[in-house]
């Protein structure tokens, strides 16, 4: 049997979910995605954290009254719902209402993530929210 490298030749390079991680392009959320219902390793990217996660004590005076963990469990809690629903699949796009950050609103507006499962650095299931157009 043909292994990898004899088909498309030596890796020039690989970035692994553990460097993203470290780097702070992915952002693991395991621990509350266990009581969110998960199984696997969770990450959200830096970019949908930014839109649907990110949260301060100024946010919450200019605007509304949230937090961090918050947003966090309901963008976890949607994709558990979402993932419960598509059981199987690799891509799920699932929607959530959140107040956006940076503004002076305080009324929740519709946004779509995408939950997407794939193989981690060692071949092993991992789970990745994302923005649509980030994949």
């Amino acid at each position: 049997m043909n292994t990898m490298n004899e088909i498309f030749g030596e890796v020039i390079y690989s970035y692994t979910r553990k460097q993203a991680i470290d780097d702070g392009h992915l952002i693991d959320v395991s621990e509350l995605a266990i009581e969110a219902g998960f199984r696997i390793p969770v990450a959200v990217t830096r970019a949908a954290w930014a839109d649907c996660v990110e949260w301060g004590e100024a946010d919450s005076r200019r605007q509304t009254y949230q937090d961090e963990a918050g947003r966090l469990w309901d963008v976890l809690w949607m994709a558990m719902n979402a993932a419960r629903r598509g059981a199987g699949a690799q891509r799920l796009v699932f929607q959530l209402y959140r107040v956006p950050r940076g503004g002076h609103g305080v009324r929740p507006r519709l946004v779509k993530l995408v939950l997407h499962m794939g193989p981690g650095d060692n071949g092993d299931p991992v789970i990745t929210i994302l923005l649509p157009g980030e994949d």
